[in-house]
C-alpha cells in the first residue's frame, strides 16, 4: 500500500484526497496545510493524520509519496524538500510562475534522480487520450491541424485572478500541454487577447479571452481558444485534422437525453459544470499512473520537463500578446 501525504486542502487538494482514498493500492497518510483546522477536517474524512508542519510529514519514513496541491508559490519549495526527503512527488501545475525558479529547482534536484510527475490531468481523460493514441497510430495520416477549445463556465474571483499568473500561465497552460501531447515540440507561438467579460480582470492587468496559434516542429498548426465565461457550461473540445481523416472529442453532458418539439430539436442539458465533474475520471487515472510508476520504479509522465515546456509556451504567448509579434520558442 502506497502511503501518500497531501500538501494543500483547498479545492484541488480535496480532489486528490478523494482519489487517493478511492485507490485500492494507496492510502492517505497525512494532510498538511497552514490552516490546521482545514487539514484536520479533510484528514478526518479519510482517517489520515493532520498537521501544519511540513517537516513532520517529510520526516515520516513510512510516507512513500507526496502530492503538492498547495498554492503555486509554494510548489518549488515543497517539491524540492520532498525530493530531498526521498519521496516521489506529484505536483500540480504550474511548477512555478517564474521559469528561472523552475530551472533552479531542477538544478537542485536533478542529481537525486527524482520521481516527479506534473499534474496535467487532461492527458488522462479517456476521450483526449484516445484521440492522441489514434493519431499516433496513423489513423488520420499526418496530423496537420489541431483545434483546442477550453472555456470556463464563469470567471474566477478577483482575488484569484490577481495571483494566478495570468490567463496563459493559469488556464491556457493545460491547453499548451495538450497541444504538445498531440503535436510534439512547438516552435512558434502567436497570441491575441482581450478583456471582454469582467472589468476587474483588466484592472489587475490580465485578459479573459484569448486565441493562440502554434506551429509544431514538423509544421503542423494548432489553434487554441480560451474564455473565462461560457454560459452553457464547461466547454472542452479537441479536433485533430489529418491528411486522411479527422478525430474529435466533444463536450460531455450529464446524460444522453435529447428533446425535440415544435420550438426546438436536439435540445439537451448544459455541459458538465466545471473541471471537478468533467475530469473526475481523468484525476483517478492520473493518480493510478502515478501509483503504478512509484510501485514499479518507472518514470511517470507528464514529467518535470513537460511542466517546464508548457510554462515556456505560456511565457511565449504572454510575450506575443505584449509585442504583437510571433515568438520563436527556444526551449
Amino acid at each position: 500500500m502506497l502511503r501518500v501525504a497531501l500538501f494543500g486542502c483547498g479545492r484541488i487538494g480535496r480532489v486528490h484526497a478523494s482519489a487517493v482514498a478511492a485507490h485500492p493500492r494507496a492510502e492517505l497518510a497525512w494532510v498538511c496545510d497552514p490552516m490546521e483546522a482545514a487539514a484536520k477536517e479533510l484528514a478526518g474524512q479519510y482517517g489520515a493524520e493532520a498537521t501544519s508542519d511540513v517537516a513532520a510529514v517529510l520526516a515520516d519514513e513510512s510516507v512513500d509519496a507526496v502530492i503538492v496541491a498547495s498554492p503555486t508559490p509554494t510548489h518549488v519549495d515543497l517539491l524540492t524538500a520532498a525530493v530531498k526527503a526521498g519521496k516521489a512527488v506529484m505536483c500540480e501545475k504550474p511548477i512555478d510562475l517564474d521559469l528561472a525558479r523552475v530551472d533552479a529547482c531542477w538544478a537542485e534536484i536533478d542529481s537525486l534522480s527524482p520521481t516527479v510527475m506534473v499534474g496535467f490531468n487532461r492527458r488522462f481523460d479517456p476521450s483526449f487520450r484516445e484521440v492522441r493514441d489514434r493519431v499516433a497510430a496513423g489513423e488520420i495520416g499526418r496530423l496537420e491541424q489541431l483545434v483546442i477549445t477550453s472555456r470556463d463556465p464563469a470567471p474566477a474571483p478577483k482575488a484569484y485572478i490577481e495571483t494566478s499568473g495570468g490567463l496563459f500561465r493559469d488556464m491556457t497552460i493545460h491547453d499548451f500541454d495538450m497541444a504538445r501531447f498531440l503535436l510534439g515540440d512547438v516552435i512558434e507561438v502567436q497570441a491575441m487577447g482581450a478583456t471582454l467579460i469582467e472589468p476587474y480582470i483588466a484592472e489587475v492587468g490580465d485578459i479573459d479571452s484569448a486565441v493562440v496559434v502554434l506551429r509544431a516542429a514538423d509544421g503542423a498548426l494548432a489553434h487554441i481558444t480560451n474564455s473565462r465565461r461560457c454560459v452553457f457550461g464547461y466547454d472542452q473540445r479537441v479536433e485533430a485534422f489529418g491528411a486522411t481523416g479527422m478525430l474529435t472529442a466533444q463536450n460531455q453532458l450529464p446524460t444522453s437525453v435529447r428533446y425535440a418539439g415544435a420550438d426546438r430539436s436536439e435540445a439537451a442539458s448544459p455541459y458538465q459544470n466545471f473541471f471537478l465533474e468533467r475530469y473526475s475520471t481523468a484525476y483517478a487515472l492520473e493518480l493510478d499512473h502515478f501509483v503504478t510508476a512509484v510501485e514499479s520504479g518507472t518514470a511517470p509522465s507528464p514529467t518535470f520537463a513537460d511542466g517546464r515546456a508548457a510554462l515556456v509556451l505560456a511565457d511565449a504567448a504572454a510575450e506575443s500578446l505584449r509585442t504583437g509579434r510571433t515568438v520563436r520558442v527556444e526551449g
